[in-house]
């Protein structure tokens, strides 16, 4: 049975301003600890409905993102059922293939993959995303030339293939989680939609 997910993605690290991880340089504090906030505004898995679900990913590599395994613990809405709960780990961790399979290829050490209650806001270029007592993300859009948007295309390292990400500034990325604890901020950011399936 096919799959389908449309909506809203942001993530912040502790790189400076613009990450070098998306284009595979390494990454400017020397490792990268990541947390990616997924808002599914429509989508499916069969006939398993998965509208207005979010999903949250935490991400420590080592050194550069594309030479060393990453550890990545996931974190699915607690309001999902169990056949969602499923459906989400299943398309998120790789095995439905598609572009999570891409991203998926590069976690060596899966630390966990729990519920949790996940709080997804979007206000104007502000984006929060709240993991329980977990983690608690905000970013805000950078202003660019004539106070617009700066974005970004094309680049290799993409959680959202076939958009543009917009390039924003942290205001706060907190996790305590796994023996791994950070607190951020001024950090780098990026939002965009996205859009997968399991043939692409």
């Amino acid at each position: 049975m096919s799959w389908t997910l449309k909506g809203t993605y942001f993530e912040s690290c502790n790189c400076e301003i613009v990450c070098p991880c998306i284009f595979l340089s390494a990454p400017t504090e020397g490792e990268c600890t990541a947390l990616v906030g997924w808002h599914i505004d429509e989508g499916n898995d069969g006939d398993v409905a998965l509208n207005d679900l979010n999903i949250a990913l935490a991400v420590h590599s080592p050194g550069n993102m594309i030479e060393t395994p990453w550890r990545a613990a996931a974190y699915v809405d607690d309001r999902a059922t169990e056949a969602q709960q499923g459906a989400l780990l299943k398309i998120f961790g790789g095995q439905a293939g598609g572009h999570p399979a891409r991203l998926g290829s590069h976690i060596g050490e899966l630390l966990g993959a729990a519920p949790a209650p996940i709080e997804f806001k979007m206000d104007d270029g502000r984006y929060s995303l709240k993991v329980g007592g977990i983690a608690e993300m905000e970013i805000e859009q950078m202003a660019g030339q004539g106070d617009g948007p700066i974005t970004i295309s094309g680049h290799p390292l993409c959680i959202a293939p076939g958009f543009p990400a917009t390039v924003a500034k942290s205001t706060k990325l907190s996790y305590r989680d796994h023996g791994m604890n950070w607190e951020i901020s001024d950090k780098t950011g990026l939002f965009s939609p996205f859009a997968y399936a399991e043939n692409e």
